[in-house]
């Protein structure tokens, strides 16, 4: 082994390199010579051997061993470099502990000195750099861990016991303990260069720049890092140098932003390093906001430092704040983010509460206004973050109260924003705002209102009495002294008139005595009459000369004017009065001050009633906005992003438990979201309804039980059917998960028995609580049977048919119990038929019958369908009760006399029957017809297929039985065998009992021998006769009950379809229409094909001028389409045109068809064209703003970048074929709607010519640039504003050329001929009407020719051609034939050549599909 060199005897000191390269290549003394690996062991135990003996000087001879192993680290055995580490901490350490008695060593030669500072740059040098090095093996291992799934974290961290982490918080505390040392006497007392510094800091750096200094397992070391940086910074004038080098670390490590904001609030709370706050803000603020725009790491990382700093030394941000300000002009969001972020936080902790100064104030209103116009900033990002300060802001009472309305107007207007992030964050703010405001518990502008008015006209009256006070505070001679030069003036031209004037005598009268004359003086003085006061006044002192008052004080006795004003100043002021009377003992002091203090206190109270007048404005402004919010939140639970609906509900939680009257119909509208696909949604209903309902107060369990009951009871006040079936899913929800206790449903069954008094409404809402728990739990109804049958279905049903219907629902839940969970093999539940429940619903329904009710009909419906749910033999019981109901019809007609002309009867030749009991009979027989296919088609045919299902069973567990017995019948069986197992006897089997059921149903419930078929001539009677037959409700329940009998036979569905559709156009009345329109869409369900032809009819009804028509039949079509149950052809535009209905509801509806249209594939893209075809159409289409709206809706599902270009083409060729300036106008507006790409505006370039010679029109050209211009901000690529810039130039060049060809009949360039003619002046509809042209006339331009495909032969029919009398008696009425000269000419029904002949099959998904 080489010798080490020996130093030079010259003195040299050495220089710490800024690179590992410049120490080999500077040549001086100090250059080591690079030893051989293989040399390294032998060098660095000497160099051990010699510390030992020498001390921490001994680097001085052995550096080129240390610094040939930094040399060759990377090659080096790591126990080398470990024994290495380790000796060099020791040699430091002891460095570290002889330093302080070298330093005060006052007899230290400055060679001596000099080596000392030698030995400690070289081994402070050494270590280093063996941490850096040791720290970037460690960055590299944590990388392979990363890139490896962690799968090689023990090679890379521990060898041989060894681990980094664990030695890098002692180096750093080694490090840090020397530092604490006063160096600067080694370098004879001057500042220690800034290379040692440097080298100390710059590792502490290196570390944190490794991304895992960050996990919580590394703090020691962080804190570690932080204080040694904190050393240099107070001892060595580091400031500078770690202001670069945090700006430039934020810059380009994101993960040392939140430990940089540590680091300097740390700095400058516990080391008084308040500077390093302004010198980093100063170098952030000093950064060009361009740059940051396009350096958007560096910007994160800023923003990140600014926010964390602000939230830990905000008062110290805010001194600084000056500088960070022009940024938020910057395009940089995040950069705006921080700032406003820092301007709240500032706001929640320094510029908070009442007793701020006025310079304090001024900076608080300066930053809410900043926060306040950021609210409408152009990014939603932007905007989101200001809407989660201020809702910070409200939440911790730092908003001044001043501020509340604007603010919540500014969160109100962002409700409509587009941005998804924002509209879900003001709706939080709006929560925000609810829960912490300062006003009242409960937000009520009808609780509010009044109080306001009072207080208000409170707040007038004391005005006004202060006002009169104050008048009364002015004294006589302030008054004198203001009235004296007008009333001078009147004396001067009184006693001195002017020349030419006529004097006007005024006629005064004295008074008897000259007090009395005195009081009328004074009068006319403050009646402002001066001429009559100077009059009068003349005239008593002629009269009462001498006497007081009318004695002048003045020493002008000459001067009569001076006389005369000082005799009515005395009147005036009451001086004559004062001169005699004699002054008061006592001091006037006191009263003046009783006075005083009287004033002060009325000017106290005057505060404070202003004071509580504000305080109701205020409130009732903030109660307005809420509501006006609540209108806005409600359309939002419909929205697509899951986030804003689960807001929306939480807002609406929060608004009701203030009590605002008007949430309750946001809480009812929630009620449908129970039905969500989205399991957040669902839960989020659940979840508010389990707060609102199922969390009452009270101090018992029977106080809590009845504040619920009555809670849950008001939701069922005037609720609908669709709102029932909704809470019907949320209690039965409930109730299966337990959390309605027993004590509820107890009190629901006090409530129902009447063992509790309570009204009839909280008793009906009890039995349909009671149901809807049923529904979750059958046994609550199950147990308590005979209660319902003999309280709910007693003798007095007839007294509240709404109450019986709602207990035969609540009993029809235990026809839940029939489903196939249970078991496939259960027999269903059913009650014999001498069960007491058939008994009370057949006698009620029988003796309501002939009673003119209009809630018997539902009761009815209700009643009947109970029967077919529970009962054994429901057909039977039915067939009675329409056996007693046509007997009683029939005794009526009999037992009436002669026929008296009233509106509630049918006229006939001797007897009149009421219609009501018609309307109750034909409403019976339908709804029992229509009972008695469901029974088959549902129970029956279940029924059909449990008892195979048992047969198989049994006769499978013989065949295994026998089967053992004999092992030869295996082979002959495989083919049944391998039958059975692909399933086929028992597919086979279902279609046998779906052609049973179906063959009973065409065969024989119409059969003439069934009680059916008795009724059919009545209901075809009443339909085909509406003159007749005008009374709407039997006319609507006849059009029903043939629906219902159309259901069960496809043989008389056919038969009777043209009279239906007949009926379903023409008729008048709506109730009827409407029906059809249901009983329409039931039948396109069953009977596909045959509904198939008359499609056209149906979407008429689309436009009927009955919204109640067009809504109902909007929903039948809405679901016939969305199943595919009919084809969607271009007649889909009549549903588009219910995007523009008067009526919101229809327009909703519309809305919500598209929407559920749009999940189905390209539904939408495939139907626009024609939509757009027959909505421009100047024949049939709609008016130019409602196009405009109904394709700004329509086009919002066009999102796909190839969607748009495909319809970009296709629009473009659609102007070769656009005859009217309208329809150019039209598809040039749709082009504007689509969201073009590059492809897109490729493709109408290549389409130019298409539309060219339509240029002219200065609508069409405008909207061809508002596209270009759209896509010309939008920030395309070069070569596509190249492309924008060549269209806009074509676009100029034809819309000019083509104006000037309108006088010079020229051509357009670039083609030879217009390809369209110059067009004529559209015939578009008014565009003030939204609807279209009249019902009949649309209908015969859509429909027409009404031709009936060629009838086939039904059984129907052919019975009906019998020439043999029907022994089945049929009701006859005598007005019948009394008419039947009348027929036809009364008929309703169209002739056979009106009806259409086309029928295209579509096939059936089921051969026993049930409506």
């Amino acid at each position: 082994m080489a010798s080490p060199p020996q130093p030079p005897s010259a003195a040299w000191e050495f220089q710490l390199p800024l690179c590992p390269g410049d120490l080999l290549r500077s040549g001086g003394p100090a250059s080591p010579r690079l030893l051989q690996p293989a040399q390294l062991p032998g060098a660095l135990a000497a160099f051990g051997a010699a510390f030992g003996a020498q001390g921490p000087r001994a680097v001085l001879q052995h550096f080129d061993a240390l610094c040939s192993l930094l040399h060759h680290f990377h090659t080096v055995d790591a126990a080398i470099k470990e024994a290495a580490l380790d000796q060099m901490k020791k040699v430091v350490s002891s460095h570290s502990n002889d330093l302080p008695s070298i330093l005060d060593d006052p007899g230290l030669s400055s060679s001596d000195r000099l080596a000392y500072l030698n030995a400690l740059k070289m081994n402070c040098y050494v270590l280093t750099r063996l941490v850096e090095a040791f720290e970037m093996e460690s960055f590299k291992c944590d990388s392979v861990e990363l890139s490896l799934g962690g799968r090689n974290k023990k090679g890379c961290t521990k060898r041989s016991g060894f681990s980094w982490e664990e030695e890098r918080q002692p180096l750093i505390q080694l490090l840090t303990e020397l530092l604490q040392l006063d160096l600067r006497r080694l370098w004879s007392g001057l500042v220690v260069e800034e290379e040692f510094v440097s080298l100390m800091t710059g590792i502490c750096y290196r570390i944190l720049e490794n991304p895992t200094i960050s996990h919580q397992k590394h703090r020691p070391t962080r804190e570690a890092v932080i204080h040694l940086l904190a050393v240099t910074l107070m001892r060595y004038d580091h400031m500078l140098s770690a202001t670069l080098k945090i700006t430039q670390m934020l810059q380009h490590f994101e993960h040392v932003a939140p430990l940089f904001g540590e680091a300097v609030s740390l700095w400058a709370t516990e080391y008084g390093m308040k500077s390093i706050v302004g010198e980093v803000l100063r170098e952030i603020g000093q950064k060009c906001p361009e740059n940051l725009a396009r350096d958007i790491s560096g910007a994160k990382g800023y923003a990140v430092f600014l926010t964390e700093l602000a939230e830990q030394i905000p008062g110290m941000v805010l001194s600084n704040m000056s500088v960070l300000l022009h940024h938020l002009d910057g395009e940089n969001y995040t950069m705006r983010n921080a700032i406003l972020t820092a301007m709240a936080e500032i706001l929640l902790q320094v510029l908070n509460g009442d007793q701020l100064e006025e310079a304090a104030r001024s900076t608080r209103d300066q930053f809410l206004d900043t926060l306040q116009a950021h609210v409408c900033d152009v990014l939603g990002h932007v905007r989101s973050r200001v809407l989660q300060l201020f809702t910070r802001i409200v939440q911790r009472k730092a908003l001044p109260l001043t501020r509340f309305h604007t603010v919540v107007c500014l969160a109100v207007g962002r409700l409509q924003d587009k941005s998804v992030m924002v509209v879900k964050n003001a709706v939080q703010l709006l929560a925000a705002f609810l829960s912490n405001n300062p006003f009242s518990c409960k937000i009520s502008c009808s609780d509010l209102a009044e109080p306001l008015k009072k207080e208000m006209q409170k707040l007038h009256e004391m005005r006004d009495k202060h006002r009169a006070a104050s008048a009364l505070a002015i004294t006589p001679e302030e008054e004198w002294e203001a009235m004296q030069p007008e009333l001078k003036a009147t004396v001067q031209q009184l006693l001195h008139p002017l020349q030419g004037e006529e004097e006007r005598e005024v006629e005064v009268e004295v008074e008897d005595t000259a007090q009395d004359t005195a009081e009328r003086i004074t009068q006319l003085l403050r009646k402002l009459n001066y001429k009559a006061a100077v009059c009068l006044t003349q005239e008593a002192m002629s009269c009462f000369q001498g006497i007081e008052p009318f004695i002048s004080t003045s020493e002008l006795k000459d001067d009569k004017e001076a006389i005369i004003l000082d005799i009515l100043k005395a009147l005036y002021t009451g001086s004559h009065l004062r001169n005699c009377v004699p002054e008061p003992l006592n001091d006037s002091g006191n009263t003046e001050s009783e006075d005083l203090a009287l004033e002060e206190q009325v000017a106290s109270e005057m505060v404070k009633q202003e004071m509580l007048v504000q305080y109701l404005q205020d409130a009732y402004n903030f109660s307005v906005k809420i509501i006006e919010a609540l209108n806005m939140v409600s359309r939002m639970m419909y929205k697509n992003s899951v986030s804003v609906v689960q807001e929306a509900i939480e807002f609406f939680v929060t608004v009701s438990q203030f009590g605002v009257p008007q949430a309750v119909l946001g809480v009812r509208r929630m009620l449908p979201l129970i039905w969500s696909k989205e399991p957040g949604i669902r839960e989020a209903v659940l979840s508010a309804y389990r707060r609102l309902y199922l969390s009452p107060s009270g101090d018992s369990e029977r106080v809590r039980a009845q504040n619920q009951v009555q809670s849950l009871s008001l939701l069922m006040v005037d609720a609908s059917l669709g709102t029932i079936q909704c809470l019907e899913e949320i209690i039965c929800e409930f109730v299966q998960k337990d959390e309605i206790k027993p004590s509820v449903i107890q009190l629901l069954w006090e409530q129902f028995t009447q063992k509790l008094e309570c009204s009839s409404l909280e008793r009906q809402a009890a039995i349909m609580l009671l149901g809807m728990m049923a529904r979750g739990k059958p046994e609550i109804v199950g147990s308590n049977l005979d209660v319902l049958v003999t309280v709910g279905l007693d003798e007095k049903v007839h007294k509240d048919y709404r109450f019986a219907k709602e207990v035969c629902n609540a009993i029809s839940k235990l026809a839940g119990c029939n489903k196939p969970a249970l078991g496939k093999n259960q027999a269903p539940f059913r009650l014999p038929q001498a069960h007491l429940l058939f008994e009370c619903l057949s006698s009620a329904v029988s003796a309501g019958f002939a009673q003119p009710s209009t809630l018997w009909l539902p009761f009815m419906e209700a009643a009947v369908t109970l029967i077919y749910q529970l009962a054994e033999g429901p057909e039977e019981i039915c067939a009675q009760i329409l056996k007693d109901c046509s007997q009683k019809t029939l005794d009526g007609l009999l037992d009436l006399p002669e026929p008296e002309a009233s509106p509630g009867s049918i006229p006939g030749g001797t007897s009149a029957l009421p219609t009501f009991l018609l309307t109750h009979l034909i409403s019976l027989v339908g709804h029992v017809a229509l009972q008695q296919v469901m029974y088959l088609e549902g129970a029956v045919s279940t029924e059909l297929r449990r008892c195979r299902v048992l047969r198989e069973e049994q006769e499978a567990t013989k065949r295994a039985a026998s089967s053992t017995k004999k092992q030869s019948a295996k082979n002959t069986g495989n083919e049944t065998t391998m039958e059975e197992d692909l399933g086929l006897v028992g597919a086979s089997a279902d279609d046998t009992e779906a052609e049973l059921i179906r063959n009973i149903c065409e065969t024989e419930l119409l059969d003439e021998k069934q009680l059916f078929c008795t009724f059919i001539p009545l209901v075809l009677k009443i339909c085909n006769n509406p003159l007749v037959y005008s009374d709407p409700a039997l006319s609507a329940a006849a059009a029903l009950a043939l629906g219902k009998f159309c259901m069960i036979s496809a043989e008389f569905c056919d038969a009777q379809l043209r009279l239906l559709f007949t009926m379903l156009e023409k008729s008048s009345l709506p109730g009827v229409r409407s029906n059809l329109m249901i009983v329409a869409g039931d039948l396109a369900i069953r009977f596909p094909n045959l509904i198939e032809p008359w499609t056209p009819h149906l979407y008429a009804r689309l436009r009927d001028p009955c919204h109640d028509v067009r809504q109902i039949a909007g929903l039948v079509m809405t679901h016939l389409i969305l199943k595919d149950m009919v084809k969607v052809k271009g007649q889909v535009s009549e549903m588009a045109t219910l995007l523009i209905d008067p009526e919101e509801e229809i327009v909703r509806l519309a809305q919500n068809f598209f929407s559920e249209l749009s999940n189905k594939g390209n539904a939408i893209y495939n139907l626009l064209p024609d939509i757009i075809s027959r909505l421009s159409d100047p024949d049939c289409g709609v008016a130019e703003e409602s196009f405009r709206t109904i394709m700004r809706h329509l086009f919002s599902y066009i999102t796909k970048d190839k969607q748009a270009e495909s319809l970009v083409e296709k629009l473009c060729q659609r102007f070769r074929t656009a005859k009217t300036e309208h329809q150019f106008r039209d598809l040039s507006h749709c082009l504007t709607l689509l969201p073009l790409s590059d492809r897109g505006l490729h493709k109408m370039q290549e389409n130019f010519d298409c539309f060219a010679d339509k240029l002219q029109d200065p609508a069409v050209y405008s909207c061809f640039r508002a596209t270009l211009s759209r896509l010309h901000r939008g920030g395309t690529k070069p070569e596509t504003k190249v492309l924008i810039e060549e269209l806009e130039q074509k676009l100029h060049a034809c819309h000019n050329c083509g104006l000037d060809s309108i006088e010079a009949a020229g051509e357009i360039p670039g083609q030879k001929s217009s390809k369209t003619p110059v067009p004529g002046p559209a015939k578009r509809p008014v565009a003030g009407s939204q609807r279209r042209q009249p019902l009949r006339i649309a209908n015969r331009e859509v429909d027409s020719p009404f031709v009936t495909p060629p009838p086939r032969m039904t059984r129907y029919h052919r019975n009906a051609s019998k020439h043999n009398p029907s022994r089945t008696p049929a009701v006859v009425f005598s007005s019948d034939e009394e008419n039947s000269l009348e027929e036809d000419e009364l008929s309703a029904e169209l002739k056979e050549d009106e009806t259409p002949t086309k029928k295209t099959p579509i096939s059936r998904a089921s051969a026993h599909r049930a409506r």
